[in-house]
């Protein structure tokens, strides 16, 4: 099972590409549990997950949340903007399982 958490500033904006994500993970035939939470659920919720990806917008975010991250072994990465702005879940869920490994 493959964990994959999003995170942008209130968890909203990325619940449509987790559905997208959510998507393309079954039509692969991938178990996968896809989540989107508000940057300040972070600390919570990170240690759940085998990698986290921010929303171009709290992209800005990105050193200090990959800085937390890292004594729990989490990457912290940025969606791309056009991959995220076009709801490309199938790129997006490449990106992810990429940096899982």
């Amino acid at each position: 099972m493959k964990k994959i958490m999003l995170c942008c500033s209130s968890g909203m904006s990325t619940s449509l590409l987790v559905k997208k994500m959510k998507e393309e993970a079954e039509k692969r035939g991938l178990p996968a549990e896809i989540n989107a939470f508000g940057a300040s659920e972070f600390d919570n919720q990170m240690p759940h997950y085998q990698v986290v990806l921010l929303g171009p917008q709290v992209k800005y975010m990105q050193a200090e949340l990959a800085g937390r991250a890292a004594p729990h072994g989490v990457p912290v990465a940025v969606i791309d903007m056009i991959d995220y702005g076009m709801q490309r879940g199938d790129k997006v869920l490449d990106h992810a399982l990429s940096l899982i490994g």
